[in-house]
């Protein structure tokens, strides 16, 4: 198997591993997927297992996205393969093969794989993060319009049309992913960060990235 596709496969199985329920397992706790929000990713692991468990999903989720970029810069691979690489590790958080295709929404993979493109993209997003996260204290509407500039920045610090694609692929799926959190945001309902609210949809950000 050529070693562009080897790189997008592996891309996948790393994205499908998930941070979420082997962080909840180690320490114990209960399995995300049937507490809180039900869902697998590092917000919901803090609600239920307080900031060291979120801080090991954060971390996890993000690597999944940072590493297959890092190889492939390595590895001299073309652009269509970095996007490739790239969308393959998105999706194995979204979907992940070893936990029934069934996965968080992305927000940490998705940032880790930018800033594993190329570092002033994943500062960029990230600085759009924080700033409406720390202002409006609502981390899903942060990753909601971070991740919907994404597509914007990559194009102005690296515009390569394939990496303008998957960049906008990821964005439109992670707000898909996310439609729960927009009823709620348009209901005026949303989680705030802080908040202890269980039963409310979780969002992929503030640590579930």
């Amino acid at each position: 198997m050529p070693t562009d596709s080897l790189l997008v496969l592996g891309a996948y199985l790393l994205g499908s591993i998930s941070s979420a329920i082997i962080v909840c397992r180690l320490m114990g706790l209960p399995d995300p997927r049937t507490q809180g929000s039900n869902n697998p990713g590092a917000t919901n692991v803090l609600r239920i297992g307080g900031k060291k468990a979120a801080a090991l999903t954060l971390f996890g989720d993000s690597i999944k996205g940072v590493l297959p970029m890092l190889v492939g810069h390595a590895l001299d691979v073309s652009v269509t393969t970095l996007a490739l690489t790239g969308l393959a590790a998105f999706l194995g958080h979204l979907y992940p093969l070893f936990f029934g295709f069934k996965g968080g929404k992305g927000v940490a993979t998705a940032l880790g794989v930018q800033f594993g493109l190329i570092v002033p993209l994943g500062l960029a997003v990230a600085g759009v993060w924080l700033f409406i996260a720390k202002g409006l204290k609502i981390s899903s509407l942060a990753a909601l319009v971070s991740m919907a500039l994404a597509p914007l920045f990559v194009w102005l610090i690296w515009p390569a049309p394939e990496l303008v694609i998957m960049q906008a692929l990821m964005s439109l799926l992670l707000i898909w992913r996310h439609r729960s959190n927009i009823r709620n945001l348009l209901s005026g309902v949303e989680t705030r960060i802080g908040s202890e609210r269980g039963e409310s949809s979780d969002d992929d950000t503030s640590t579930d990235r």
